[in-house]
């Protein structure tokens, strides 16, 4: 207990509880957005997947660990440009399906999905229409080697300033839904008794 409360004492003496915000930096508004390039924040940036389990119950991954960079003005959206770089050798699954995922394809044939070492995802925007605070991002997704055209539904969540003593950045997030069909990429693996359709919640997080 003594050594709680000493460390407690230390961290007030050097004032890092007085710099923890009182409420949250972030804000919808989007007057505190402010023009151009933004840098993708992997830590906080996720491509949630969701697919149709046998009927049973969904079931989902995540791919983390995202790249990319985001360029804006707040006075011409529709100019905004955004460009993805997901690794897909890290996906994250609850269970043995993250290795199903990489494993190589018997005796040198075809994987059943990414296989090993598999090359990363990405995705470019080529189009953005805006209404209001959400936005149609059109944009060529190129996962397993194939590239097709995909339409992500995007909302703006929130920009601000971080506190000084979490770096002090500019920050905005968007939060994205989509919809894609694995076996346009390859990766019909079980169609139909486990859904082709995919649904993509996507965290987009960006620092500046």
């Amino acid at each position: 207990m003594r050594l709680i409360l000493a460390a407690a004492l230390a961290l007030a003496s050097a004032g890092t509880v007085a710099q923890m915000p009182s409420a949250p930096p972030g804000s919808n508004n989007p007057a505190a957005v402010t023009g151009g390039t933004y840098t993708a924040d992997p830590n906080h940036t996720q491509v949630i997947w969701t697919l149709n389990h046998m009927g049973f119950s969904p079931y989902t991954g995540i791919f983390g660990d995202v790249n990319g960079t985001l360029t804006l003005d707040p006075k011409n959206l529709s100019a905004a440009k955004v460009s993805m770089t997901i690794p897909v050798s890290k996906v994250t699954t609850a269970g043995a399906l993250s290795q199903h995922l990489l494993r190589p394809g018997k005796d040198g044939g075809k994987p059943d999905f990414f296989g090993a070492n598999p090359a990363d995802a990405t995705f470019v925007s080529t189009k953005v229409v805006v209404s209001g605070q959400t936005a149609k991002i059109t944009g060529n997704l190129t996962l397993n080697g194939v590239t097709r055209p995909v339409t992500l539904d995007a909302k703006f969540y929130g920009a601000g300033k971080a506190p000084a003593m979490m770096g002090g950045k500019e920050n905005v997030g968007f939060s994205a839904k989509g919809t894609i069909n694995r076996s346009d990429f390859g990766l019909g693996f079980a169609v139909p008794v486990v859904s082709d359709a995919v649904q993509l919640d996507i965290a987009a997080a960006f620092q500046k």
